[in-house]
């Protein structure tokens, strides 16, 4: 990088910086967030604040720490309003490259050793892929096939941290502030980019997400289209089935309304679904450049009903796509989605929104990588 770069880029953080100070509150506050901005971009080995004072101001170590720790833990400004100003600065030139395809809902965990941090407990962390002592995060990111913004984000807190008064109040914890499930928050999140006007794109989630029927309920009254993972048993009704209707009114009583079952009558599983595809339903299709060469897997593709306890239902749910991958020398299917992206949809067009998700997790990886998000 020659001079003239160097001087650029410093430019560009300056005026980006420049941007979150409008939205910071009291001018007090301006001079920690531009140190605190200035360290997660330099090069330390822990993006904490003891590190980061002494990279952004070696003689004065000690103040300079109080300072940023008083920012960043008792300072009243709006994570909100500095996530909403980073997106209006930053979604214009993400968009440069392509329209807005998708918002993807996804959770990241952060492994701790202690257990006084907000909303620490013993949970799934899906960066060491077990249950362990960490905090979560559940976030809604804007993407396209260039860059994802993440626009929503929020901690997690477990239900025993919701319930412990003593608890919140030594961490700091707002009243207002209970235990949500982590698709609920998401479907918050969701709102309320929408209240915002934000671009539109087909939301994706993983099984951890998409296996909870309310949310995509929820997302589907938004009249937006997911994409979202599913478990191997979760049972459908394939073409041509569905549900007895309700009972004859007899004439007396209540008119029955609910959908019925019975051993002739039965919705099967995905997984037995797709072990019982013929193999001409099945096709090799590529989605992106993998590090040595195109990425591509085994796929088919049939409409189907989601049977969740639609016996408690008055009307059969819609169709909608189930898209199954079976990667070539697997003994059986590796991953099943649920989407109600458009039945015209192209079959390539299908995988290669649905594999969009590996974004936010490449962004999430160079996140805590190179800014030290934990």
């Amino acid at each position: 990088m020659n001079l003239r770069s160097v001087d650029r880029s410093k430019s560009r953080f300056a005026a980006y910086v420049e941007e979150l100070v409008s939205v910071i509150g009291h001018a007090d506050r301006a001079g920690p967030l531009r140190d605190y901005c200035l360290g997660l971009i330099m090069p330390c080995e822990r993006k904490c604040v003891e590190p980061m004072a002494a990279v952004t101001a070696p003689d004065r170590t000690a103040a300079q720490h109080q300072s940023l720790l008083h920012f960043v833990g008792q300072s009243p400004w709006s994570d909100e309003k500095v996530l909403a100003k980073a997106g209006e600065t930053v979604l214009p030139a993400i968009e440069s490259h392509g329209p807005i395809e998708a918002w993807i809902i996804d959770d990241t965990g952060f492994p701790k050793k202690g257990e006084h941090s907000v909303g620490v407990a013993r949970q799934y962390c899906g960066q060491l892929g077990k249950r362990e002592n960490c905090q979560v995060a559940v976030s809604l990111s804007l993407a396209n096939h260039h860059a994802s913004l993440p626009v929503g984000w929020r901690l997690y807190l477990p239900k025993e941290w919701a319930a412990d008064h003593e608890r919140r109040r030594k961490a700091g914890v707002p009243d207002e502030i209970g235990f949500k499930t982590k698709p609920e928050i998401a479907l918050e999140q969701i709102e309320a980019a929408l209240k915002a006007g934000l671009s539109r794109g087909v939301v994706l989630m993983d099984a951890g997400y998409g296996c909870n029927t309310d949310l995509r309920t929820g997302i589907s009254a938004l009249a937006l289209t997911y994409v979202a993972g599913i478990l191997p048993h979760t049972t459908v009704w394939t073409p041509g089935t569905g549900p007895l209707p309700p009972k004859k009114w007899s004439g007396r009583g209540q008119r029955p309304k609910r959908l019925r079952r019975d051993d002739k009558h039965k919705p099967i599983s995905v997984e037995e679904l797709a072990l019982n595809l013929p193999q001409r339903s099945w096709r090799r299709i590529e989605w992106r450049e993998g590090t040595a060469e195109r990425l591509s897997s085994r796929f088919a593709r049939v409409r189907v009903r989601v049977a969740h306890r639609d016996y408690a239902l008055s009307e059969i749910r819609p169709e909608e796509w189930l898209l199954m991958e079976w990667p070539e020398g697997e003994e059986k299917p590796a991953k099943y989605w649920l989407s109600t992206l458009p039945k015209n949809i192209t079959f390539r067009k299908l995988v290669d929104l649905t594999k969009l998700r590996w974004r936010i997790e490449r962004d999430y990886q160079e996140l805590k990588q190179e800014v030290g998000l934990l």
